[in-house]
């Protein structure tokens, strides 16, 4: 609970009280999920006075290195680009690398249809973030609350986390809509999608495929959102 920004507090007691107490409790005494309870709410070290947009993933990633609390955020990788593009921990991490080929292609660096390693060592990218921090550091300027669809990756089926979750997520995107009335929404893959309360709110948002589809990369409307934010640059 240290990591949450004190701004939270005109929403997460209520948003926490929603959540079955036995499924809390398993929590509590078990080890063997991630990010664990030390990362579970890392997210929100972003004041709820800074939100501008809420991104929704799905899950935390299945590595303990990986998963640190922040949607999409892998903590494993460092640096973004090498010699042959992409560096080797980018280019392995599939919804994150189509991540910043999506980003390299809103930019104008990158073209759509050959996104390769071959063109990526082409970029130049001395004004270009050159690490995952750099980068994320840059989602949390512009505002970017990195949210899953479930806080939780367990044995349970991501679903069942889910829909554990879904209660703290109603009650969170509520008070949210309620604070931050311009506050946008942009959702990526079907268990994130899952959660109607979204549909229900008059707020804009962005229905989008997971990212670990090769066509996030060429979604028109989500070159268009992240365009003019230039999240890639220094």
């Amino acid at each position: 609970m240290n990591t949450i920004h004190p701004s939270w507090q005109a929403c997460f007691p209520e948003a926490l009280a929603q959540i079955d107490p036995y499924y809390l409790t398993q929590l509590y005494h078990s080890k063997n999920w991630l990010p664990g309870s030390k990362k579970i709410f890392n997210a929100f070290s972003l004041g709820l006075n800074q939100v501008k947009y809420v991104i929704f993933g799905e899950s935390p990633y299945p590595r303990s290195a990986s998963a640190n609390g922040y949607a999409f955020w892998d903590a494993a990788i460092d640096q973004l680009w090498s010699d042959t593009g992409l560096s080797k921990p980018v280019n392995r991490a599939t919804s994150f690398r189509n991540i910043i080929k999506m980003l390299l292609v809103a930019e104008g660096l990158l073209d759509q249809h050959s996104p390769t390693q071959e063109n990526i060592v082409k970029i130049h990218k001395q004004r270009l973030v050159q690490s995952n921090a750099e980068l994320f550091a840059n989602f949390l300027h512009h505002g970017f609350l990195l949210l899953n669809a479930t806080l939780v990756l367990s044995s349970r089926s991501k679903t069942n986390d889910a829909k554990a979750w879904l209660p703290f997520i109603q009650s969170l995107l509520l008070c949210i809509v309620k604070e931050r009335p311009q506050v946008k929404f942009i959702i990526f893959g079907r268990i994130a999608n899952q959660i109607k309360i979204v549909d229900s709110l008059a707020v804009d948002k962005i229905h989008s495929e997971h990212p670990y589809n090769h066509s996030f990369i060429i979604n028109k409307e989500i070159q268009a959102f992240f365009k003019p934010l230039h999240l890639l640059h220094r």
